[in-house]
């Protein structure tokens, strides 16, 4: 399961491991808090596309479109997190003011959507034996 918790929420039993999915530290927040399983800074979106977001050039929809194409790009900054969302849960901690509609909620859906393709067969079925002709 994974889940996003904004940074100023408490931290809960049911958190699982919890990861600082933003590119800076949280202001005012203590440089290595103990309910932390990892920060990983790279997962968050592009400087420009966050600012260009935040200004109101970009509405979620073509925001989100743009970062997932930029995690798209960059597998090996999210594919370790797919073993901790399988084997139990994972929380997107982030600073975003909206908790619907930032870079974690996005990320969320992208790491399900993973999780959901790696869970199906490892290759298509070949159906070579029913078209004995081609």
């Amino acid at each position: 399961m994974i889940q996003c918790k904004p940074v100023d929420e408490p931290v809960a039993a049911d958190d699982g491991r919890r990861v600082l999915v933003d590119r800076l530290w949280p202001h005012n927040w203590p440089k290595a808090p103990a309910s932390l399983h990892a920060w990983l800074p790279d997962l968050a979106p592009a400087i420009d596309l966050h600012k260009r977001f935040t200004a109101g050039e970009l509405d979620f929809v073509q925001f989100a479109a743009v970062y997932r194409q930029a995690l798209a790009a960059q597998p090996a900054h999210w594919w370790a997190l797919l073993p901790l969302a399988e084997t139990g849960t994972l929380t997107l901690v982030f600073t975003a003011k909206d908790p619907l509609q930032n870079h974690a909620v996005v990320l969320a859906q992208w790491l399900e959507e993973a999780l959901d393709r790696s869970a199906g067969s490892s290759s298509p079925v070949c159906y070579r034996d029913e078209f004995p002709d081609y």
